[in-house]
């Protein structure tokens, strides 16, 4: 799943914010998350526990990983509950 797409459409924060994503900001990459939409597979944790750990506050960091480090695991959640926007345009 491309995690930076809803239905073949570019997300945007304002779309992922009125569909109620929660936004945890990085220094090169958002990453937002919805948990009325999460399956709980555990691709995230399992995938790279320095950037999303169920236990701690905020639970994810998108800083405690590189930019394609976190768009690789993002694009393995298979429920969609889990998008980035860069900040590099790309």
């Amino acid at each position: 799943m491309d995690g930076s797409k809803i239905k073949d459409k570019p997300v945007t924060e304002e779309m992922l914010l009125a569909q109620g994503y929660r936004k945890y900001l990085g220094e090169e990459l958002d990453i937002y998350y919805s948990k009325d939409i999460c399956a709980h597979i555990g691709n995230c944790v399992l995938g790279n526990p320095d950037v999303f750990e169920v236990g701690r506050r905020p639970w994810i960091i998108a800083d405690n990983a590189g930019i394609e480090e976190n768009i690789r695991v993002i694009n393995t959640c298979p429920s969609g509950a889990l998008k980035y926007i860069r900040k590099d345009g790309k």
